[in-house]
């Protein structure tokens, strides 16, 4: 189904939308024509063939611009999507590791975690200590210590490694990109 782009979040009055007396005027070409009325402004617009747009209505008394309407919404819309183009959402990726990991494992989660780190994204290393484990942490800080080391031309820590009940997690953010 499709669905339409906003526009702008901000209502705006326009032409007979306009219900102040007295209204500030600013000419389709950016110059201040003065205070008058809205009625008065409204016809100055029409005779023109242009729209008359309340611009900041928190002003006293109010701004309105005389401007072609369909056009400044297009610009905006414009704007919006070039906007939206250029946002990047960063997602958290986990790896987890153990307390006895093998030196391979550890390599091939730590190779994940870089590529997560080269797309941009923020990393999530956790490890979950089950049964006697819990008497080891220490162990774990290790194991947290040496991944953070292997990742540290990729990233920098932005959470230490911490116990939360049975997990201790740490959280690596990529780089900035220069």
């Amino acid at each position: 189904m499709w669905r339409w782009l906003t526009i702008s979040e901000k209502e705006v009055q326009i032409n007979e939308d306009i219900r102040d007396k007295e209204v500030r005027v600013i000419g389709p070409d950016g110059a201040q024509i003065g205070i008058i009325s809205a009625a008065e402004a409204q016809k100055m617009a029409n005779a023109q063939n242009l729209d008359l747009v309340k611009i900041a209505p928190q002003a006293t008394p109010p701004v309105c611009k005389i401007m072609d309407y369909g056009k400044y919404r297009f610009e905006q819309m414009k704007k919006e999507k070039e906007s939206r183009k250029n946002q990047r959402t960063v997602d958290i990726k986990e790896i987890r590791l153990s307390l006895n990991i093998d030196t391979n494992d550890f390599n091939t989660k730590i190779n994940h975690a870089k590529k997560f780190l080269k797309s941009g994204n923020r990393v999530k290393v956790s490890i979950k200590f089950r049964g006697r484990e819990m008497a080891h942490t220490e162990l774990g800080k290790d194991v947290m210590q040496k991944a953070a080391d292997a990742l540290s031309e990729f990233g920098v820590i932005d959470k230490a490694p911490k116990l939360e009940g049975r997990n201790m997690l740490m959280f690596v953010s990529a780089k900035p990109s220069k």
